[in-house]
């Protein structure tokens, strides 16, 4: 997650950083980075698909802690993969390094992987213990830096993308937030915890007189989820900023190069002058678009948590049935099923097994089969049709699994349900409405 190579840079230097004692104040945590902390912090072995006792244990003293202090904490996840899709290269490659640790890991060598069940067991966990919470529809960086912005209130994540998106009450690192040590206040202020919080004007000042506005454009041309460095590297060198210096060079450099600019779009004109022309328009697409998503989100996400919904323009554009979204924004679907609703495509979780043999998960796969012929609506089969046609007809949906040790894209089609199921008279809209149909349509016996 976030800018390549910020977070080293930034913790090496603690100017970057204030001291905050949080206490009396709502907190926006991005979920998924606190789930990932929190697993590897309570899991002492990940060989064996995970320990979830000690997991829920440390979510609940977590927001113990927060409790003791008087802090508010608002929970927000993450969602699918959006419609256009445009980190796949990168979770592409995530997924074949998580491969690649579940191999190791299988032949008794070191490291982590999260466990398939994390994700499940922190919504849970959040659910029993009453946090308030919400799942975006999409990535929800620009909706967790918008809520804050909207409340005044820090962000609590481990993602070094907050360190560039201009935050009222700016971002505090989880590895500098020390919940587990609770300080007893002095006076009527009672207990606080001890956090670092990172400074973007600290941060400028070092380049002086860099702008913050400019922040975008030096993470989007350092390389973060949504844009690499191939399209660049005419750039970085002939402005010669990739030279020697220790590992954080080519990052000084752009910082350094950026200071004397007042506009991104006059960085970015000086930019293009370093690429052949035929590549000009594409990479100045490319960078404005990343530059886009360092604007906090105008979504009123405050209205799901005095209203249990919100109002999301991508979700709209999705034009999907409204139980869809709402059960997707309070966890009850996972992302899962968005990416298969929108994207015919899903990522399978990578898990610690033996890779030699056929992954785990084909066992479950006549299980979505199913899951996506009633997501998808396929045609139902009828003895008039013939097979060609209906295979023809079928929604297909691409998952991405594992051959052995390699990452694999395969190509799955939806289950047919029988002929006589609901008599033909479903749709995605009145799905949660099936059980009133005849017994006589099992879901379970979906034609394979």
């Amino acid at each position: 997650m976030g800018v390549q190579g910020l977070t080293g840079f930034v913790e090496e230097r603690g100017a970057f950083f204030t001291e905050l004692r949080v206490r009396d104040t709502k907190l926006v945590i991005d979920g998924s980075s606190l789930y990932h902390r929190l697993c590897f912090a309570s899991a002492a072995d990940f060989r064996r698909g995970g320990d979830y006792g000690p997991f829920a244990a440390a979510v609940r003293d977590f927001f113990g802690s927060l409790r003791a202090c008087r802090v508010a904490p608002f929970v927000v996840l993450d969602g699918g993969r959006g419609a256009d899709d445009r980190k796949l290269p990168t979770l592409r490659d995530r997924a074949a390094e998580r491969l690649r640790a579940a191999h190791g890991l299988s032949r008794g060598e070191g490291g982590g992987l999260v466990p398939l069940l994390t994700r499940e067991a922190f919504v849970q966990a959040l659910a029993r213990l009453g946090v308030p919470f919400v799942q975006c529809f999409a990535e929800a960086d620009r909706e967790i830096a918008g809520l804050a912005n909207r409340w005044g209130c820090p962000v609590l994540s481990l993602d070094s993308d907050f360190c560039v998106f201009d935050l009222v009450a700016g971002y505090c690192p989880l590895s500098h937030f020390q919940w587990q040590s609770v300080c007893a206040g002095e006076g009527p202020q009672g207990c606080y915890v001890r956090a670092r919080c990172f400074s973007a004007e600290r941060f400028c000042g070092q380049f002086r007189p860099l702008r913050k506005s400019l922040l975008p454009l030096f993470a989007a041309m350092n390389g973060n989820d949504y844009t690499g460095l191939a399209a660049l590297e005419a750039f970085f060198s002939g402005a010669r900023l990739g030279g020697k210096g220790g590992k954080h060079a080519r990052l000084q450099g752009l910082l350094s190069w950026l200071a004397p600019f007042e506009q991104p779009r006059e960085a970015v004109a000086s930019v293009l002058t370093y690429l052949k022309k035929h590549q000009r328009e594409e990479v100045r697409e490319l960078l404005c678009a990343s530059m886009e998503d360092y604007t906090p989100s105008e979504v009123k996400l405050e209205d799901f948590f005095h209203k249990g919904r919100y109002e999301c323009e991508a979700a709209r554009k999705a034009d999907l049935p409204q139980w869809v979204l709402d059960a997707l924004a309070k966890g009850k679907l996972a992302p899962f099923i968005s990416d298969a609703l929108i994207l015919r495509s899903t990522f399978l979780h990578v898990q610690v097994e033996n890779m030699q043999r056929p992954s785990a998960h084909s066992t479950a796969l006549p299980i979505r089969r199913v899951i996506y012929g009633l997501l998808l609506k396929v045609p139902q089969k009828t003895e008039a049709a013939s097979p060609s046609k209906q295979t023809s007809e079928l929604p297909v949906v691409c998952e991405f699994g594992r051959l052995q040790k390699a990452l694999k894209k395969t190509f799955v089609q939806a289950a047919s349900p029988p002929a006589d199921f609901c008599d033909g008279h479903f749709s995605l809209d009145k799905l949660m409405e099936v059980n009133g149909c005849h017994n006589r349509s099992r879901l379970t016996v979906f034609h394979q």
